[in-house]
C-alpha cells in the first residue's frame, strides 16, 4: 500500500490543481477499499468496549504535528459521534485524510514530501459539549507572553475550529488571572450531536445566542488550567477544551506555531 500511495504522489503536478484533487481522490479509494488488518481491527474494537461509551470521536494526530513551526490540524480529519458501527470505517478515513488535497498541499508547502507522516488515531470517549473553545496560552496577535486568550461559543468546538461562528473572546493575564478584556458574540447556531450518531446543526434561541458563554469565574478556572498545561510542555500552547455538566475537558493541546 505504501509504495502504491507513493506511486500516485509522484503523479502530481503541484501547480495544477485538478490533478491534486484527483490523485487525493486515488489514494483515499485505495485506503478505504484496502481491507484492515484483521487483528489490529479486532484490537481496536477491544479497546472501543472498554470505553463504555455509545458515540466517540475519532481524531487524528500526525507523527509531524507538533513541530514548532508546522501543525497538521486543521489538515486532517476529525469524526465526532462515531458508533460502533462505524468505528472501523472512520478510522480508515482519518488515516486517508492525510491525504486530502489540503494535507497533500501542505506537506507539499513544508517540504514534508520526502518526509516519513503518518498518522496515529485517537479514539476518545464523546463529550456532549454545552460550551467549547479554544486558548493561546499566549495572546497570538500581540504575540504577549503574560496575557492568554479564550475563546467560547455554545454547542461542538467544530464550529469554532471550521470558523462556522464568532466566539466570544477573552483576555485574561497569566498575573493574577484578572479579566483585561471581553468581547461577546452573538451565536445563532450550534453545533450538537445528530440522531443516531454524527452531528447536525441546531438554531439557538436568541436571548441565549446573545448572552456571555463563560461567567468570569468559568474563565479564570479554565486559564489555571490553561497556564498548568503550558508549565507542564514548557511552551505556549494551542487548546481546545469542552465545558460541560460544570466541568472542563481538555480535548487536545498543541504548540502554538504562529509565534
Amino acid at each position: 500500500m505504501t509504495q502504491e500511495v507513493a506511486a500516485q504522489l509522484r503523479k502530481i503536478n503541484y501547480k495544477d490543481i485538478n490533478l491534486v484533487d484527483r490523485y487525493s481522490n486515488v489514494i483515499r479509494d485505495l485506503i478505504a477499499k484496502a481491507p484492515m488488518p484483521t487483528d489490529l481491527a479486532k484490537d481496536i474494537m477491544a479497546e472501543f468496549k472498554k470505553l463504555k461509551a455509545p458515540f466517540v470521536a475519532i481524531r487524528s494526530s500526525a507523527t509531524a504535528e507538533d513541530s514548532s513551526t508546522a501543525s497538521w490540524a486543521g489538515e486532517l480529519e476529525t469524526y465526532l459521534n462515531t458508533t460502533e458501527k462505524t468505528l472501523l470505517i472512520n478510522v480508515k478515513k482519518c488515516w486517508s485524510s492525510l491525504f486530502t488535497p489540503r494535507a497533500i498541499f501542505y506537506r507539499h508547502e513544508k517540504k514534508l514530501l520526502k518526509a516519513a507522516v503518518s498518522v496515529a488515531v485517537v479514539v476518545q470517549k464523546m463529550v456532549e459539549a454545552e460550551i467549547s473553545g479554544i486558548a493561546f496560552t499566549v495572546h497570538p496577535v500581540t504575540q504577549d507572553r503574560n496575557q492568554m486568550i479564550i475563546e467560547a461559543g455554545y454547542g461542538l468546538g467544530e464550529a469554532i475550529v471550521s470558523g462556522s461562528v464568532t466566539p466570544d473572546s477573552y483576555v485574561v493575564s497569566k498575573r493574577g488571572y484578572s479579566l483585561i478584556d471581553i468581547n461577546i458574540a452573538a451565536q445563532a447556531r450550534q453545533i450538537v450531536k445528530g440522531t443516531g450518531g454524527g452531528t447536525k446543526w441546531v438554531k439557538i434561541p436568541k436571548a441565549q445566542g446573545e448572552r456571555q458563554k463563560l461567567n468570569g469565574k468559568q474563565i479564570v478556572a479554565l486559564a489555571k488550567i490553561c497556564a498548568g498545561i503550558e508549565k507542564h510542555y514548557k511552551f505556549p500552547c494551542d487548546i481546545e477544551w469542552v465545558y460541560v455538566k460544570n466541568k472542563f475537558y481538555i480535548t487536545q493541546s498543541r504548540p502554538i506555531t504562529t509565534l
